[in-house]
């Protein structure tokens, strides 16, 4: 079965989705875009809004792996008030792609938020992470770095036996003949793959992006030059959500909660997120002072399904960590 939901978000089963907005939003250019060289390559960055004003510009890291920056445009409203820097992490997007396995490592990952940071002189920043970059997020914050005004954790792999459970019970949710069918497709004898992708897709469509994509976002993904690296995120991760092969197969971010400074950390989800939030609940109360915070009528891709509510939820969050 080899339709994973980040191939979904751009299938053609995306037609079976809620309506979107009925007014898609024009994508709003980049003030400024570079190439930061970091270890294998160089990365994209674009930034809106102003690095030098009174408020910290918020840094954001995308999932995947292999993924791209296109899937937080809808927070670019943020730059009327601050600076909002996007990137594609090595291998995705607009950055290089050397296609060298051992740089696909959770180290080397987290090293770019460094290499970004310095290519712009971000001595104080917002880092938010969603799903993949979640991860990211937290074992950079768990390194303790200077200048972090504060930890946006959205919808966060934390640890892949936790991700596995969730896939698992969510799955469970499906209609009887959904299940069996998934469950006959990771058998010795799947049935025609067509069978599987519906049944898959039915899986996403409730738990990864319940509305279509803006005509303007989604145009903005097929100018991109590269869609999902999947090579990068079978390697890293496997086929499906449901089974884990890849590199972080074992990964296990948990321990790493306890070095978080939970004043300055949000965890946030999607009240049908397929990170789910019971269990993103749980790890934030490991973080004590944390908040945690459940955006309503909206999946996995929040930015993609109530932005207006998440963005809302991060503006006070924001303002009331911007001081140092």
């Amino acid at each position: 079965m080899r339709l994973d939901r980040r191939t979904f978000l751009g299938a053609a089963a995306a037609a079976a989705l809620l309506p979107g907005p009925a007014a898609a939003q024009p994508i709003a250019p980049p003030d400024r875009e570079l190439m930061v060289p970091t270890e294998g390559g160089r990365l994209y960055v674009r930034v809106n809004g102003r690095l030098d004003g009174q408020r910290p510009p918020i840094l954001m890291i995308h999932g995947g792996p292999g993924g791209s920056h296109a899937g937080f445009l809808n927070a670019l409203p943020l730059a009327e008030e601050r600076g909002v820097v996007l990137y594609d992490q090595l291998d995705s997007g607009r950055s290089d792609h050397p296609g060298d396995l051992a740089l696909w490592r959770v180290p080397r990952f987290v090293a770019e938020v460094g290499a970004v940071r310095s290519a712009l002189g971000l001595e104080r920043v917002h880092v938010l992470g969603a799903s993949w970059g979640g991860t990211i997020a937290l074992e950079y914050a768990a390194r303790g770095p200077s200048g972090l005004a504060s930890t946006i954790l959205q919808s966060p792999l934390i640890s892949t036996r936790s991700w596995l459970a969730d896939a698992a019970a969510l799955r469970r949710q499906l209609p009887p003949a959904t299940q069996a069918t998934l469950g006959v497709c990771e058998s010795a004898s799947p049935p025609p793959a067509e069978a599987c992708e519906e049944a898959t897709a039915l899986f996403y469509r409730r738990f990864n992006r319940r509305r279509e994509r803006p005509a303007a976002i989604q145009a903005y993904v097929e100018a991109l030059p590269a869609g999902l690296n999947r090579r990068l995120y079978e390697t890293m991760w496997g086929s499906s959500e449901f089974a884990s092969t890849g590199t972080l197969r074992d990964y296990d971010g948990e321990p790493l909660l306890a070095r978080l400074d939970g004043e300055r950390t949000l965890f946030v989800v999607g009240q049908y997120d397929e990170a789910r939030p019971a269990t993103v609940a749980d790890f934030a109360s490991r973080v004590p002072g944390a908040s945690f915070a459940v955006i309503e009528d909206a999946a996995h891709g929040i930015f993609n399904d109530n932005p207006e509510a998440l963005l809302a939820t991060l503006e006070r969050w924001l303002r009331r960590h911007d001081a140092a």
